[in-house]
């Protein structure tokens, strides 16, 4: 069988394991270490954002994030529909509900005419949203200047989940550094991994003094063990933080690569009638996915060519499907256009590694094209 062309599969380059040698040849096999610290402050200077909290996950981060805001059981939090669980599941780990905006056309982030008419809507209903999550999807930053204003006009603070988008930009702005919480995923299919990892950024340093204090298991000052409150095993390990280091060293080659890979797709494909995600002026996306549209005139399926692609052992996967559509979430409030919906009915996302090779992505290209016929 001919080898397997992942979705997005980790790329090391090698200076991961230099990093990782370091800490095996200094014993700092734990959750702290000198590289935990290192690998923060790269983070810090990279996002602009002074205080960063490295931990196991981004979903994590914005567990925590809620946490330190004082969101609880009772209490509203509006998040984007069209995204993967990990950005709201959250919400219902501090007892909260999630409020579900649909997405704008043009981003297919969380769509800004509809977050007003939300919050409005919700304050007439007598509940008063706690925080805003926004998502960059798949790397293209949402429309934070229009987003941000809302947020401050009515008092509501923002978590921008940049866990798909880190290396992207907005009005020469890093994604993450935005809101006044951000969040990244080093997880094992992002742009950078650190195998699974997480951090939370912000400029209020209380804030991640809080998050790495929760992170370990609110430990309180004392020679033994006492805690008083509730505490998670969140902080990302020393080793782990790396290998983090050295893939930070190849962050903007990798995010160059990705966004080849997505010219190289649409260049060859949008005159078959498939469309992709706009890149708004004034944005900078990672393209950590490229995601196809199809026509609904066209006979093929999202389906039809995933399985297609299948075949010839070529990893492909639908968009993400909407919260609001997701059993675990219905009744939730929401707040619609069908611009989700309609996404997920007809995109796929196709291989973007930044390891992807020529011929790989020619034979990529090339079963398309049958599959598009």
């Amino acid at each position: 069988m001919a080898k397997r062309i992942y979705l997005s599969p980790p790329h090391m380059t090698g200076e991961e394991i230099k990093k990782v040698k370091e800490v095996f040849e200094s014993n700092w096999i734990s959750p702290a270490g000198p590289h935990l610290e290192e690998f923060e402050k790269v983070l810090s200077a990279w996002s602009g954002m002074p205080y960063t909290a490295a931990l196991s996950s981004g979903t994590a981060a914005i567990h925590l994030a809620l946490l330190i805001l004082g969101i609880g059981k009772g209490d509203e939090v509006i998040c984007s529909s069209f995204t993967f669980a990990g950005s709201c599941n959250p919400i219902r780990y501090v007892g909260a509900t999630p409020v579900f905006i649909d997405s704008e056309e043009i981003t297919w982030n969380i769509d800004p005419n509809l977050l007003e008419k939300a919050i409005l809507d919700r304050r007439a209903k007598g509940h008063n949203p706690k925080a805003i999550i926004v998502v960059h999807l798949y790397g293209m930053p949402a429309n934070m200047e229009r987003i941000s204003q809302i947020a401050a006009d009515y008092e509501i603070p923002v978590i921008e989940d940049a866990a798909e988008a880190l290396g992207s930009l907005y009005k020469g702005k890093k994604a993450g550094s935005l809101g006044d919480f951000g969040v990244y995923s080093f997880n094992g299919n992002k742009i950078i991994t650190t195998s699974g990892g997480g951090s939370l950024q912000s400029r209020n340093e209380k804030w991640i003094q809080k998050a790495k204090f929760l992170a370990t298991q609110a430990r309180d000052v004392a020679p033994h063990y006492q805690h008083s409150e509730v505490g998670y095993n969140y902080r990302l390990s020393n080793v782990s933080a790396a290998i983090g280091l050295g893939q930070m060293m190849s962050l903007n080659e990798k995010v160059k690569q990705r966004r080849a890979n997505f010219h190289h797709y649409e260049n060859v494909l949008s005159p078959r009638g498939v469309t992709f995600q706009t890149e708004p002026s004034g944005s900078f996306s990672n393209r950590w996915l490229t995601c196809m549209i199809l026509d609904p005139k066209q006979k093929s399926t999202p389906e039809s060519i995933r399985l297609g692609l299948e075949s010839n052992n070529i990893e492909s996967r639908p968009l993400w499907k909407p919260m609001h559509l997701q059993p675990v979430y219905s009744g939730c409030p929401v707040y619609l256009q069908g611009v989700s919906d309609r996404l997920f009915d007809r995109g796929l996302c196709l291989p973007s590694g930044s390891a992807l090779e020529e011929e790989e992505l020619e034979k990529i290209l090339a079963q398309l094209g049958k599959l598009l016929e």
